[in-house]
């Protein structure tokens, strides 16, 4: 086992697993830039003071993962070891997104392409870059429910389980968005990445607890993933990562995305609703 430092970039919309009971992925930096995938861990059922926010520093003891996930990234922590070092880096007073990019940006890919490259050479799964042009964020109907099956056995674990304070399971999203974008490589013939960003998925299922029909929500998240995130007011980074299950699959599964000021250098923004 070891004890691992991780600056906390990503977590992906958690997803029932008849093996883990609740699948999220959560992703970060080591100081060094490197970057390290932390699985399992069922966000919704840690005590109140282990529950870590983007970019705050945990520790955390884990192993590598053996057996099937031969991904280098991969660790399997121990829940009960995670201790927050201090809060979240904010941004600055002046909304400077350095203090994060310092990390973040210590190892970025120049496209999609040398990520690949990557993954062909030495197995990569995680990367992050920044794509030279976002086109659009397609909206899909996705089926609205888990399947009823699995949702009675996993309902069953979970009322027996007195570790598990989540009964139910968590709510599905009946949408699905997917990227549209385009990298700065020559080879670059466009990509379609679906978004599994926790924050697309919490983002709409605030809007429908606050009144909105299931399509106005969908069409707020869309404004706000395309429109504000992908602005070309923003530096836009994508964090990647691929599927255990498809390894040669990738998704978008966080961004970083900071305000560039009028020298076109990134500064980042203020009030962020996810900072």
């Amino acid at each position: 086992m070891n004890r691992l430092k991780v600056l906390v970039t990503v977590k992906t919309y958690p997803i029932p697993s008849a093996k883990y009971d609740e699948l999220s992925c959560t992703a970060g930096v080591t100081e060094g830039g490197d970057l390290i995938r932390l699985y399992p861990i069922n966000y919704r059922d840690l005590p109140w003071e282990q529950q870590f926010k983007k970019y705050q520093w945990i520790e955390v003891t884990a192993e590598r993962h053996t057996g099937r996930d031969f991904r280098k990234e991969s660790w399997r922590p121990d829940s009960d070891s995670v201790r927050l070092l201090g809060g979240p880096i904010q941004p600055g007073r002046a909304g400077d997104w350095s203090k994060r990019g310092k990390y973040v940006l210590k190892n970025v890919a120049a496209s999609m392409e040398e990520l690949r490259d990557r993954q062909e050479r030495d197995e990569t799964s995680l990367g992050i870059f920044r794509p030279r042009e976002v086109t659009d964020l397609l909206v899909t109907p996705d089926a609205p429910e888990w399947k009823r099956s699995f949702l009675d056995e996993l309902r069953q674990t979970r009322f027996w389980d007195t570790r598990t304070k989540s009964k139910e399971p968590p709510r599905k999203v009946p949408w699905r968005f997917r990227y549209r974008f385009h990298c700065d490589d020559a080879r670059c013939k466009g990509h379609r990445f679906t978004n599994e960003d926790w924050e697309v998925g919490a983002l709409y299922w605030r809007l429908v607890d606050e009144g909105a029909t299931p399509e106005e929500a969908a069409s707020k998240v869309r404004q706000k993933f395309l429109d504000e995130i992908c602005s070309p007011k923003r530096e836009t980074y994508f964090y990647v990562g691929t599927v255990l299950a498809h390894p040669k699959s990738w998704l978008v599964i966080g961004t970083f995305w900071p305000r560039l000021g009028k020298s076109g250098s990134p500064v980042g923004q203020t009030g962020d609703l996810f900072a």
